[in-house]
């Protein structure tokens, strides 16, 4: 596990997601210098044998002028219209740095679809691994142009949450157009290290001025990889050889480290990578068997559902209070569980008629939100 910044040497693999503003001035287009200068970076690592994924923004920015167009379009239609243009034009850049420096690059265009379904997952899983075991970089972006608002990220720190995940990264370094996450009174120095996403940094990341907005969905994406027992860095894209400066345990930027838990992969997938179709709710007797003893929900614990659900979608589990307990993959439709809730196993097998499973939710399908030990994940 990385425990320190000195720990990151340590690390082989790992996903670097740059932002619109390190690359992408508001007036459109991309600045090549920049693109140059974080090539050459990556090159000089994966000329040392790391593994190296690249989350690229800047597609819409890149585009958006050659509609004739003077600012970022709001619309998702002009949106997605930009980024076909702009892509081409951004992996063609990309394309040409890497070459520069005698590395060879690959695109990858990916939507939520692609994800939720736990076999399109592995089958990406494993063109990833591929190209990295050829030392080929995979630049990620959304497919903006065939995405749907249901199927859209629609935020690339979320995109790198994803693809993070998908190919077990050790690291996932953001780059913005800021030096890290800045504390409430002091936009000189940002915060060097965070173990933890309290109240208070939750807090701090609602504030205007700290990263124009977009720190809160990096720091959403440091609370679910610090779960994967993943460290990220936020620093400035714009500082010359900031790849290279993190990987060799410079103090610069913010960094989240882990703690000694760990989440296995598939109830990351679970529990952030997917969907909530509906909510679960139930008593306290279930809630005390889940969180404290490690049980699955059965039917006898519920006492209301909500949602749309069909077997194999996530849930979430509230408790009696309606809070957040756990999300989970389900075993029965909405309309199943909505007969047989409250019932003891061998009654709900009477009502159905069937009961190809005693458990609504397997504990090994189950993703705890709240503090819990290894033993109960």
């Amino acid at each position: 596990m990385i425990a320190s910044r000195e720990d990151l040497s340590r690390i082989s693999r790992f996903t670097i997601k740059i932002g619109t503003g390190v690359i992408s001035p508001p007036s459109g287009g991309i600045e090549e210098k920049t693109i140059d200068r974080l090539v050459k970076d990556i090159s000089s690592l994966l000329s040392k044998g790391y593994e190296i994924i690249l989350i690229s923004s800047g597609a819409i920015g890149a585009g958006f002028p050659e509609l004739g167009l003077k600012k970022r379009p709001k619309d998702l239609i002009l949106q997605q219209a930009s980024s076909s243009i702009g892509q081409i034009k951004l992996i063609s850049i990309y394309n040409f740095y890497f070459r520069k420096y005698g590395k060879k690059c690959a695109q990858i265009l990916l939507t939520r679809e692609d994800v939720e379904n736990r076999e399109r997952f592995l089958y990406a899983r494993s063109t990833f691994l591929s190209l990295l075991k050829k030392g080929i970089v995979p630049i990620v972006n959304e497919n903006d142009t065939v995405a749907t608002e249901e199927i859209r990220y629609g935020d690339n720190d979320f995109l790198a949450n994803m693809v993070t995940t998908l190919v077990n990264s050790q690291l996932l370094i953001i780059l913005t157009d800021v030096k890290g996450l800045y504390p409430e009174t002091n936009f000189k120095e940002p915060i060097k290290e965070i173990k933890k996403i309290t109240p208070e940094i939750e807090k701090m990341v609602e504030k205007k001025g700290n990263g124009a907005g977009g720190m809160k969905s990096k720091v959403k994406v440091a609370e679910i990889l610090l779960k994967a027992g993943i460290p990220v860095v936020i620093a400035d894209g714009k500082e010359e050889r900031i790849i290279r400066k993190i990987i060799s345990g410079e103090e610069i930027g913010t960094i989240f480290l882990p703690d000694s838990l760990k989440y296995p992969e598939k109830k990351i997938w679970i529990g952030y990578l997917r969907k909530m179709k509906g909510w679960i709710k139930i008593d306290r007797g279930a809630e005390e068997f889940i969180l404290k003893r490690g049980k699955s929900l059965l039917p006898s614990g519920i006492i209301d559902i909500k949602g749309d659900f069909k077997r194999g979608d996530t849930v979430s589990l509230l408790n009696e209070k309606g809070e957040e307990i756990a999300r989970g993959l389900v075993n029965y439709s909405f309309q199943e569980v909505k007969n047989i809730k409250g019932e003891k196993t061998n009654e709900a097998e009477k009502i159905l008629g069937y009961l190809p499973y005693e458990e609504i939710i397997h504990r090994d399908n189950l993703l705890i939100l709240k503090e819990r030990s290894n033993k109960n994940a």
